[in-house]
């Protein structure tokens, strides 16, 4: 999700060859553009969606490695959600938890319209409260909410995939001010990553996409 609106925003990759590899990227499902275009006419803003390139990476991460189960904290307006449910086979899942009463309010709308397959499962409220709760573990997590509250989901993650899971995190590069970090947002963030890469549980990389994503595989 993204976030500081009215700071200009650091563009990670050159803007030409973001714009080459979204057109050389296999292209969303008519449903997602279609929830795309939903999203447009109810928010001023959706910037906070995950966009095609991690959709993508997303779905490509479930079809290798065969994931079944799927827990997202930060929903949104459902974007990620039906895309990863549309790389799952048909007795796959999507946990999904969102706080926000107005987000939950689209994402339930996008749900019942888009998940023609009845793969997805909204959880409403405080994924803090919540996450500790879900019974089972899970194939992979991908983690795209309050960025102050991120290793707080990562270690809550941990216990909740087994040897060979992943964890998936958007927005871990924030809009570069990771580089230099100012406000409490982009240290949260700062401090977050150099946590995972100091951490013997696991294995990961950070990719300078969109907003920068970190592929975090348990060993």
């Amino acid at each position: 999700m993204k976030k500081h609106r009215q700071n200009p925003i650091v563009q990670i990759t050159d803007q030409r060859i973001e714009e080459y590899s979204l057109r050389m990227t296999t292209d969303e499902s008519e449903r997602i553009k279609d929830l795309v275009a939903s999203s447009g006419s109810e928010l001023d803003y959706i910037d906070m969606l995950s966009g095609n390139l991690v959709g993508q990476i997303l779905k490509m991460l479930i079809k290798i490695s065969g994931a079944k189960r799927i827990l997202e904290v930060g929903t949104f307006t459902g974007y990620s959600a039906v895309m990863m449910a549309e790389a799952l086979p048909v007795d796959g899942e999507v946990i999904t938890i969102e706080m926000n009463i107005l987000y939950q309010e689209l994402a339930e709308r996008h749900f019942k319209k888009f998940d023609t397959e009845n793969k997805i499962t909204l959880m409403k409220g405080n994924a803090q409260e919540l996450i500790e709760d879900i019974e089972g573990y899970f194939d992979l997590i991908f983690l795209d909410a309050d960025k102050v509250s991120y290793y707080f989901y990562y270690e809550q993650a941990l216990k909740k995939i087994e040897s060979g899971g992943l964890v998936v995190v958007d927005n871990v590069l924030w809009d570069g001010t990771v580089l230099a970090p100012a406000d409490h947002k982009a240290k949260a963030v700062d401090q977050f990553n150099k946590k995972v890469k100091e951490d013997e549980r696991v294995e990961q990389v950070l990719l300078p996409v969109r907003d920068g994503l970190t592929i975090i595989r348990k060993v």
